[in-house]
């Protein structure tokens, strides 16, 4: 295999020459080599519509030159596309903080820069992958951004694809209004009610579990990028927060801003699980639908 020399802090390592990776992505490789699981495709699109947010800011603010945010925002382009998913093999098994998969996106995006500019990939000319695509970051506020970003587009996807299965039941309730069937308790016949009833009935859980996933949404929105490593913002600009909150929101189309509170976004993450208990009940409805579906096939006369 052909391999070329990436270096970091730590020394010299290869890397295979087809990769975009570099060192910290390969020593990863090596040291959490950990069963199959790697990082969601949605993350890896979240982390690279931030890269490319940064460098606008950066450029904005007078912090990074003109050629190198039209690198870095080409590449990450590419990474948001889907075109270099090969390039992010890291498992989600690594160090709490996601610090090698912001290095592998800080690493494919300036080797692809760097690619595009005509240099040689591993010289981290002219584009860096710490100093330029990781300009005015941390792994602790990165990460968790991303994280919200990935969390705040699927929610939303899936908000709408769970009102087509509410609307879908809802006009069979209404259909179905006058059919009279059996009712069931303890898996037996009961008294009568109508299918719509039932039907009815399921368009309510879903209707109210939609109203739960909507209000996820706005503490998804709140970003802590700008908090750097701990909260305080050191070695990013003033404004770079809230102007990379907002460029975030241009790019996706989503109400994000930057956490009023930055301490609190890097060190805990409670809108993630507010976000994880609504879809946990939403998962409790709909199963509860579909063994509603399935005793309809019991007994013992009416099945």
């Amino acid at each position: 295999m052909k391999t070329r020399i990436e270096t970091d802090s730590m020394g010299e390592i290869a890397v295979a020459a087809d990769k975009y990776w570099g060192a910290q992505t390969e020593r990863s490789l090596h040291h959490f080599n950990i069963g199959f699981d790697v990082m969601p495709r949605e993350m890896i699109r979240a982390l690279s519509i931030l890269k490319k947010a940064a460098a606008i800011v950066n450029f904005d603010l007078g912090k990074l030159d003109e050629n190198k945010k039209n690198l870095i925002v080409q590449a990450a382009d590419e990474v948001v596309s889907g075109k270099l998913d090969a390039h992010f093999p890291l498992r989600v098994w690594q160090t709490g903080s996601g610090t090698q998969t912001n290095m592998n996106a800080n690493e494919v995006i300036s080797n692809r820069a760097i690619e595009i500019a005509g240099g040689e990939m591993g010289s981290k000319k002219p584009v860096h992958p710490n100093d330029d695509v990781n300009m005015s970051q941390s792994s602790n506020d990165t990460f968790p951004t991303a994280m919200y970003i990935a969390a705040a587009e699927t929610m939303n996807a899936l908000i709408s694809q769970i009102q087509k299965v509410h609307d879908a039941i809802d006009a069979k309730a209404r259909e179905f209004a006058d059919v009279v069937k059996i009712g069931r308790t303890h898996l037996q016949d009961a008294t009568p009610l109508t299918v719509g009833q039932e039907f009815g009935g399921w368009a309510s859980l879903i209707e109210r579990d939609i109203e739960r996933l909507k209000m996820v949404l706005d503490g998804l929105y709140d970003l802590a990028i700008g908090g750097t490593a701990v909260g305080t913002g050191l070695n990013s600009h003033p404004e770079f927060a809230d102007r990379a909150a907002a460029q975030i929101a241009e790019l996706t189309g989503l109400p994000f801003k930057a956490h009023p509170n930055k301490f609190a976004a890097l060190s805990a993450h409670d809108e993630i699980v507010f976000a994880s208990g609504a879809l946990k009940t939403l998962a409790c409805s709909l199963m509860k639908i579909a063994n509603d579906i399935r005793w309809l096939a019991s007994g013992p006369r009416c099945g």
